[in-house]
């Protein structure tokens, strides 16, 4: 159970790119990140990550109507089908081709998925259990170019596909005598959406230069007919060939079929399904050319909501085509909209910043607002509670986020230039960052303020951080001037500088039980410092190659230090000895860059672990660096005892060890060509100091590292920050059915019973056998206040901890607070004794 670490969240990315969705209740919102699922509960405050992962970042998600299916889509067109309700994958599946939207029908039974210029309906997954989940039903031609967008008529009789074309295609699900396909023009730009109206076949279409086309059809849903059986068998062809044939010709209009089915049209004297163009609106651009990127349609509120690339979104009410109001959220463009249920919120996803906001529109104000760190995170640290977690990025800015709920509840974004290092100090309302530009900061959890600034007499970048026992004083190790800082958390004076060093300070720590610092540097020796002693040098302990980090044991009698040729080495702070080391090189498995010369085996030879620390028992060491492997040490045996791989997304650089060799051309590695405009799948590298209008193509494809590691102060969890965010892995699991002495007799049905007949205490040892929460919640709350103490007298010595725990549990979430009270003060009475005792 002790390295039983499970990964259990990711913080620090809310939303990379992909359509946002809303669940069913529309509380929740279902967001992808990266390669992961991220859902947010909006009414309880929480966050969670899904337990499953695609291969490369996922670009787009369609939730069943019922809200208990989901399907994800990556980048190459690999597909997997989960159960939001046990967040279980249950089927993998391959398009070949990379998806541009995934729709399921209202009814639930059919989804749609466009992929280039085709669009594929399959029978949308049962509750049967099927072979193939994804059975394809028919496949629908008819655009020239990529298809982008998908919307269902409310009885799912009919669906429309927009196009890269310029032009919108409605299709009949079935083959209708009045309606196979339809196609309308009117744009002079690729279609970002089309929506049908309420119970109607009438169409609003939303083209990327900012037109909105409105269509009338002259038949309603009811006016659909089903086509008769054809006489002559001799001219039947399958549905799909016709389908795809009649596609293939891009007909206008389904006017002309082949067959027999003219004829039997005009016999039933039936008109085909005709639209025309009641009006044509344009969005106000404001100045500059400003593309709309995304948008979405509420039928029941007839609210239209668009999203434009300068970050401002409108909201209009239509057929009128009413602005009610237009706001800007971002200087980014706006990726994604989507609106929940009631149509009281809008949930907007913008890629370049990695935010995620939810917008009461009627009351105009933010339900959700979450951004994450927009470039690499540098730095985390825990809360000596492990409530809270630190961390610091690129980006400049320090953020704080809640371990229980998962989100972000402050960001302070006074430093300047990237943050190297955060650390808490002991009482835990104190955070203080390093960056390089050339401040150390103190922020206050209280008032949430900036309310100290140390810096140095000549600006000096530092790279590392540590805070004494005691939180008086601030140590801060620089890159350039090879120096630490010493400063006073009172005054904010700065007390001494500490020379010595020959080369830059790359870690710093204190002993948790005295004050003594330990700094590290590239001139390959480890100093200790000695603060009561007139601030010197208490030995120095020279290593093998340059140090990268250092760490000290909770306890303080041991250091370790991770060095560059790889190894990590051990020592006794009192006596200067080196008690053991570890070559952990070849556990780090570096993966081969795209644009690497050399293979990944003799790259790994000059890899080193980049940061360490302890586990809460000081037992074993967890090592992270440029890799995509966390390792965690037995100290006292000296060998491996677990590796975690942090990520499995092959969207990001150096996942693998071998290159694909069909990406090799004869002038090289494509990925080594540059192909002009950068595509979706990298991140684009803005001109230094643009706000928007950049005109650079420049994309780069992030590279897979831990930055750095904590074990939290409880033991139960540890984090690292990665390329992919903030991943935390614990040892505690939900969602788990855990029974204990179970057998066939002890079934839910059975504990029921037990109730009935009035058998408190045998319903209650039956209900912790099942151990199932809801179940013990219902038996306990189902006892008599009066028989509480009769119960909790007769209880097996075995289930009074059980239910213990489980009354604790609960007093934190319950409303009833005194029900409870009494069960732990009763329980407590009559077996505190025997639980002091063991």
């Amino acid at each position: 159970m002790k390295f039983a670490y499970k990964f259990s969240n990711l913080l620090g990315a809310v939303y990379r790119r992909g359509n946002l969705n809303f669940s069913k209740d529309g509380n929740t919102v279902i967001s992808p990140v990266g390669n992961r699922v991220s859902v947010f509960d909006l009414k309880n405050n929480k966050s969670e990550t899904l337990p499953f992962s695609t291969s490369k970042n996922i670009t787009c998600v369609g939730v069943s109507p019922d809200g208990n299916l989901a399907i994800l889509v990556d980048e190459d067109g690999a597909a997997l089908l989960i159960s939001l309700v046990s967040r279980a994958v249950l089927h993998h599946f391959h398009f070949h081709k990379p998806v541009h939207s995934v729709s399921f029908s209202p009814d639930g039974r059919k989804f749609v998925v466009t992929k280039e210029n085709v669009a594929l309906m399959y029978h949308a997954p049962g509750k049967t259990r099927e072979f193939n989940a994804f059975m394809l039903d028919k496949s629908y031609y008819g655009p020239y170019d990529e298809t982008t967008c998908i919307d269902w008529t409310d009885d799912s009789k009919c669906f429309v596909v927009g196009s890269k074309d310029m032009t919108t295609w409605v299709f009949g699900t079935k083959r209708w005598a009045n309606l196979v396909y339809y196609c309308l023009g009117g744009h002079k730009n690729a279609i970002v959406g089309c929506f049908f109206e309420q119970d109607s076949l009438d169409l609003y279409t939303v083209s990327q230069d900012g037109a909105l086309c409105v269509w009338e059809c002259d038949t309603e849903l009811d006016g659909l007919l089903p086509e008769k059986p054809r006489e002559a068998p001799l001219q039947e062809t399958g549905e799909e060939e016709e389908e795809e044939e009649e596609g293939a010709e891009g007909q206008p209009r389904a006017e002309v079929i082949r067959g027999k089915s003219d004829g039997n049209r005009q016999q039933q004297g039936s008109r085909n399904v005709c639209y025309k163009r009641l009006g044509k609106y344009f969005f106000n651009k404001e100045g500059d050319f400003n593309d709309l990127t995304a948008a979405a349609f509420h039928k029941k509120t007839h609210l239209l909501v668009t999203g434009f690339a300068s970050g401002i979104f409108h909201l209009h009410e239509l057929p009128e085509f009413n602005l009610i109001h237009s706001l800007s959220i971002s200087d980014q463009r706006i990726s994604s909209i989507a609106i929940n249920c009631t149509g009281d919120w809008i949930g907007f996803g913008c890629s370049g910043m990695g935010q995620l906001l939810v917008w009461e529109w009627q009351s105009e104000s933010y339900v959700f607002k979450q951004q994450g760190h927009f470039n690499n995170m540098a730095a985390l640290a825990y809360s000596p509670d492990g409530q809270y977690i630190a961390t610091g990025g690129d980006d400049g800015k320090v953020k704080v986020w809640n371990t229980t709920s998962g989100l972000c509840f402050v960001t302070f974004l006074e430093h300047t230039s990237s943050v190297t290092s955060v650390t808490f100090s002991p009482r835990g309302f104190v955070i203080v960052s390093a960056s390089l530009d050339g401040s150390v900061r103190a922020f206050d959890l209280h008032r949430y303020r900036n309310f100290r600034t140390f810096t140095s007499p000549r600006p000096a970048q530092f790279s590392c951080l540590a805070v004494d026992c005691s939180g008086e004083l601030i140590t801060a190790g620089a890159q350039d001037s090879f120096d630490i800082f010493i400063w006073s958390m009172q005054t904010g004076r700065l007390l001494e500088v500490l020379a010595g060093h020959e080369g830059p300070v790359s870690s710093l720590s204190f002993n948790p039980m005295r004050s003594v610092l330990a700094s590290c540097s590239w001139d390959r020796t480890v100093k200790l410092w000695d603060m009561m002693d007139s601030w010197q040098t208490k030995e120095t302990l020279r290593l093998t190659a340059d140090g990268l980090a250092v760490t000290y044991r909770p306890d303080g009698q041991e250091l370790a230090v991770a060095t560059l040729d790889g190894e990590i080495s051990f020592w006794n702070p009192q006596t200067a000895s080196q008690t053991g080391s570890i070559v952990g090189r070849h556990d780090l498995q570096m993966g081969r860059k795209e644009t690497d010369k050399i293979t990944a085996k003799q790259a790994a030879k000059g890899k080193s672990f980049t940061s360490l620390c302890y586990s809460a028992d000081g037992q074993c060491v967890l090592a992270g660096g440029q890799s995509k492997f966390v390792c965690i040490y037995s100290i006292k045996e000296q060998i491996l005892v677990k590796k975690f791989e942090i990520s499995c997304n092959l969207s990001l650089d150096a996942m693998e060890e071998y290159l694909d060799r069909r990406k090799m051309t004869e002038f090289g590695s494509l990925a080594l060509l540059d192909e002009g405009v950068g595509d979706g799948e990298t991140m684009a590298v803005s001109l230094p100091g643009v706000r928007k209008g950049d005109m650079s193509s420049r994309h780069f494809k992030p590279e897979i590292r831990v930055s750095s590691l904590h074990f939290s102060p409880t033991g139960r969890s540890w984090a690292a920050t990665s390329t992919e965010g903030l991943l935390i892995y614990s040892l505690d699991g939900g969602l788990v059915f855990d029974p204990f002495d179970l057998d066939l007799d002890v079934t839910p049905t059975s504990v029921r019973r037990q109730l009935h007949q009035a058998a408190w205490a045998v319903a209650i040892v039956l209900a912790f056998r099942l151990n199932e929460r809801a179940l013990t919640r219902e038996v306990l709350e189902a006892v008599p206040y009066d028989q509480v103490e009769v119960v909790c007298s007769s209880l097996p010595d075995l289930y009074v901890e059980k239910l213990l725990g489980f009354v604790a549990a609960e007093l934190e979430s319950s409303n009833h607070l005194q029900f409870y009270l009494t069960w732990a003060q009763r329980l407590l009475i009559f077996h505190g004794q025997k639980l002091k005792v063991r």
